[in-house]
């Protein structure tokens, strides 16, 4: 005869197993938080995918109603809950060398500009696209300190340290061809067969930090020759995507780049910036 499991056990146990409840009223609660902090647009049919994210956070805070961990997050804006909050409701697609027609771009302007030539990841997620900026400028402009930098920033930490550990599985690195893999990447051996790492030299070109778009002011080094703000701006209202844009303004050189994602458009937004190729904006002449 098996002896009945304590109380507290059974407890956790069902709240393990058993679905918590996300009513109409939190689901709403969750969309205004998440607007407020991070100016992300969650429409209706996300609701499974906040459900499946926000319930770990709850299980890992031993909580079983979203009510009491909307009232947590609440009671303390400046809980360190709220990053983890922000961290489980962002999306981070992301690959080496995606929507590829920007990086020949990016190297022709790089190759007519004097001085330091600096790029901002505004959207960095796991690292991919810095490293892929960076690999297109070593490849341009050489490794010469001083010659160039890439500045990475995102509003998830979690995805941040990633990219900066700078680890990733081999067959990630399709686009690249054998000689980048070779002289940007360490092969990792035995049990990190399987494995590459960003060789220190090309690591030391990329800075990260923790960067909330929602920010009235951008704490980055700018002015920047090229911004890349993709595939980002599609989570934001019309209003927040105008907002961010103007920022922009001030952090761009004359004759600095925009880089949009596929889906995005910016020509209506904000009429600073003018369409100067595929999803590649400029600052309009009376702006520049």
């Amino acid at each position: 005869m098996t002896s009945p499991m304590p109380p507290g056990q059974t407890s956790l146990l069902l709240q393990m197993t058993q679905r918590l409840a996300l009513s109409d009223a939190h689901f709403r609660r969750i969309c205004q938080l998440i607007y407020q902090r991070a100016g992300i647009v969650l429409a209706d049919h996300k609701r499974d995918m906040v459900y499946n994210r926000l319930v770990r956070r709850l299980r890992s805070l031993g909580l079983d109603d979203f009510g009491r961990y909307l009232s947590m997050l609440e009671a303390n804006q400046n809980s360190a809950e709220w990053q983890a909050f922000i961290n489980s409701l962002t999306t981070n697609l992301t690959a080496f060398f995606r929507e590829a027609h920007h990086f020949p771009v990016l190297a022709e302007h790089a190759r007519r500009r004097t001085g330091e030539y600096r790029v901002w990841s505004a959207a960095a997620s796991t690292g991919e696209e810095p490293y892929s900026l960076a690999i297109t400028l070593a490849d341009t402009l050489g490794m010469t300190p001083g010659r160039w930098k890439v500045y990475a920033s995102d509003i998830d930490t979690e995805v941040l340290e990633k990219a900066r550990n700078g680890v990733y599985r081999q067959d990630e690195l399709k686009t690249l061809s054998p000689q980048q893999l070779q002289r940007y990447f360490m092969r990792g051996t035995g049990p990190h067969e399987g494995l590459v790492r960003v060789r220190q030299e090309l690591a030391n070109c990329v800075e990260f930090a923790p960067v909330n778009l929602l920010d009235k002011q951008y704490n980055v080094p700018g002015p920047f020759d090229a911004i890349f703000c993709r595939n980002v701006m599609i989570y934001f209202d019309k209003t927040t995507q105008q907002d961010i844009l103007r920022r922009f303004v001030p952090l761009l050189k004359p004759d600095g780049l925009l880089f949009a994602g596929h889906s995005e458009n910016f020509s209506n937004l904000a009429r600073e910036f003018s369409l100067r190729g595929q999803t590649v904006y400029a600052l309009s002449k009376e702006k520049a």
